[in-house]
């Protein structure tokens, strides 16, 4: 059987447990995740790979995986060009896309801290906020990705997912909440298995801590930052509540 790319992609938000979840699936018999995982294939992000062809992308990441049930990826940074959902979409129109959403305030400080403890930021948080956007303007080419100080922004889940849900049916799109992987990973996990097309083991979630190494790094969100995050995010939030139900109101789960 020759598999012509994944039946599934995990693609945002950073800092969310994007990782979580792909070690999880790692543990199913039969699933099988892209290799290499790191770096992440960001094919249908980066240009100069997309340019490459298909062909290249199924040869390079999805060779060894025909004997698989379900085959995936996991590219964090696909929920942030508007250009991705339209790629995919040309080339997979039948995948599953997954989408782990976190607190968009607690989200943009593990964001920051991240970007602290890989040497690419040197403000403080409060300061990393009112640069963001003259930053974002300027980032440097070799940056262009990875985009250390997009912190607000990529907290605007409605509009990041609107591209997604214009292009594919509602039932082709699962949207999950960090905070579950906090509260009850094994009903996140065999919920994620059931989507993905695999039968559940909840089980797998077992064992599985969370993996953000930079949240060690850091201590709470300031109140001062949390309250001006919260106001900035409110009618976002208010959106996203609309669009996906009231597991995301942040407000009410915090």
């Amino acid at each position: 059987m020759t598999r012509q790319g994944p039946t599934f992609i995990i693609g945002g938000a950073p800092r969310s447990g994007t990782t979580w979840l792909s070690h999880l699936l790692e543990r199913h018999p039969d699933v099988y995740m892209a290799k290499p995982a790191r770096p992440e294939p960001k094919f249908f992000l980066v240009d100069e790979l997309y340019a490459r062809d298909f062909q290249y992308y199924v040869d390079t990441w999805f060779r060894d995986a025909g004997r698989y049930k379900a085959a995936g990826e996991k590219t964090t940074n696909y929920l942030e060009d508007p250009r991705v959902a339209g790629r995919i979409h040309a080339h997979l129109p039948d995948v599953r896309l997954v989408f782990i959403l976190r607190d968009p305030v607690s989200r943009a400080y593990s964001n920051w801290a991240w970007s602290r403890m890989n040497g690419l930021e040197t403000e403080d948080f409060e300061t990393a906020l009112a640069l963001e956007d003259e930053r974002e303007r300027h980032v440097p080419e070799r940056l262009r990705y990875a985009r250390p100080h997009a912190y607000v922004s990529r907290g605007m889940y409605a509009r990041l997912l609107a591209p997604y849900f214009d292009l594919f049916p509602r039932e082709q799109v699962l949207c999950l909440n960090f905070e579950s992987i906090i509260r009850s990973p094994a009903a996140l996990a065999g919920r994620l298995h059931e989507f993905v097309g695999v039968p559940a083991r909840p089980r797998d979630a077992e064992g599985l801590e969370v993996i953000n190494p930079s949240e060690g790094h850091c201590t709470e969100v300031p109140e001062h930052a949390r309250a001006l995050l919260t106001e900035r995010y409110a009618e976002a939030n208010r959106e996203l509540v609309r669009l996906l139900g009231p597991e995301f109101d942040w407000q009410a789960t915090r």
